[in-house]
């Protein structure tokens, strides 16, 4: 099943997409999809798809490749590459985190910055899209190497970025002691303490509480929203969550808070199955304590649950899929397969996890499905938040901010449902979700001119 096809109008906007960035198959995979979704304002708004218009919004307004030189713990110099995509600013100063990663490469920039611009449009908040990194590895690299490489990366990054410029964030591979550090760093190189100029940072010197559960809370706030669209809730519901990373772990405590039980979770080597639920305290301190994998936890665990190697986490049957771990980790096959054995509702804690032929193979079984621009969008949301706390000089507590949270979900899934009912989508979360950021990043980039 291939993904559905463009308006006429559209196709010749996309092939000029490819045609401007050859090779680049992420980032055409995350226009094509936004492409997909517009045939309705085609006849009803034809302004909004104008060639003049989305050609601006397919354009990243700068684009910033760099190399970052570093020492090993032995002395050995290694050359990284860095990147930072600021994609579109209309609707305010470039926000997205930044990805230390191997796979890390322009297109796959590309496609992150340009889904946070429609994403940052959803949260209501004053932010435009950005996203950046590097292909480097900081799996089994010493605190010391890290700090050498991040002060690197910040060497040259901190002349592109400011609180009311670019903000970065965290992502894959960058957490608190990387944010750390090229906090640190920035502020060595400016000597002034301008907290906004980062988010995801500690509580202790700027950071916000919550921030580091946004993303995996905020998914679980929107698919909670998505059944009570349909008068049902996460209680008592079966959860397979991809990944064991942050966005993971906060989505396995939140469900569990509803009711809801994760009986699996993944990492790069394999996925376990635990029927009684995940145990998330040990999985918590295996992943971020010990650094462990999870085969460790299922030797703690011993004979109660059940380790595959190397298997599609997607196989197990279960009522609810959130995808918490990379692109295109869930294939066509795969959303047959959850399909099959029952589920109901998928919701992205990733960015676009789904391949587009899955994304259609639930739509058309009539499985609820949420885009990640519309159900991930917590963990951005709550940066805004973060970068308000730092504005004003003030810190709000852990219930204040999670409530703040939930609002900003409850609006983005309110705002995707009534767009989509508008244009005669109901039900249809891709359309809704693009429709609604679409439209809004347009009219900014009209009212502000040819720019």
């Amino acid at each position: 099943m291939s993904a559905p096809a463009l308006h006429p109008l559209f196709t010749s906007h996309f092939d000029e997409v490819i045609a401007r960035n050859p090779g680049e198959k992420e980032f055409h995979q995350a226009v094509y999809e936004v492409m997909s979704s517009l045939s309705p304002i085609a006849g009803r708004v034809p302004e909004y798809a104008q060639w003049s218009i989305m050609q601006r919004i397919c354009e990243p307004e700068r684009q910033i490749i760099f190399r970052v030189p570093w020492t090993t713990d032995t002395g050995e110099v290694q050359i990284n590459r860095g990147f930072r995509v600021e994609f579109n600013s209309a609707l305010g100063p470039y926000k997205g985190g930044l990805r230390f990663h191997p796979s890390v490469n322009l297109s796959i920039i590309k496609f992150l910055g340009f889904e946070q611009v429609f994403k940052n449009s959803l949260t209501g908040m004053p932010i435009g899209g950005g996203k950046g990194g590097s292909d480097f590895d900081p799996k089994g690299r010493s605190d010391q190497e890290i700090m050498r490489f991040c002060q690197s990366f910040m060497t040259e990054l901190y002349r592109h970025i400011g609180e009311y410029t670019d903000v970065p964030a965290g992502d894959i591979g960058v957490g608190g002691r990387e944010l750390g550090y090229l906090f640190g760093q920035y502020k060595r190189i400016t000597n002034s303490y301008e907290s906004g100029v980062l988010t995801g940072k500690g509580l202790s010197w700027g950071g916000s509480q919550v921030r580091t559960e946004a993303t995996g809370y905020g998914t679980v706030f929107f698919a909670q929203e998505m059944l009570k669209e349909k008068g049902e809730s996460l209680d008592g519901k079966t959860v397979v969550v991809s990944g064991s990373g942050n966005v993971a772990t906060y989505a396995v405590e939140k469900i569990h808070q509803f009711g809801g039980k994760v009986i699996a979770v993944s990492d790069s080597g394999g996925y376990v199955v635990d029927e009684d639920g995940i145990d998330l305290k040990l999985l918590q301190e295996i992943k971020e304590v010990q650094r462990g994998r999870l085969t460790d936890y299922a030797e703690a665990k011993g004979g109660a649950v059940r380790h595959v190697e190397n298997g599609a986490i997607w196989d197990v049957a279960c009522d609810v899929a959130l995808p918490c771990a990379t692109q295109n980790e869930l294939s066509e096959e795969h959303a047959h397969a959850l399909v099959k054995n029952g589920v109901q509702l998928v919701a992205e804690g990733a960015n676009m996890p789904c391949v587009p032929g899955g994304v259609e193979v639930f739509r058309e079984a009539g499985v609820l499905y949420a885009p990640g621009k519309a159900s991930n969008a917590g963990g951005v949301a709550t940066s805004a938040l973060e970068m308000q706390q730092n504005a004003s000089r003030d810190s709000w507590g852990f219930e204040e901010t999670e409530a703040r949270l939930e609002d900003i979900m409850r609006d983005i899934h309110r705002n995707c449902v009534e767009t989509a009912d508008e244009f005669d989508a109901p039900g249809d979360y891709v359309t809704g979700a693009n429709l609604a950021g679409y439209i809004k990043v347009a009219d900014a980039m009209v009212a502000q001119g040819v720019i």
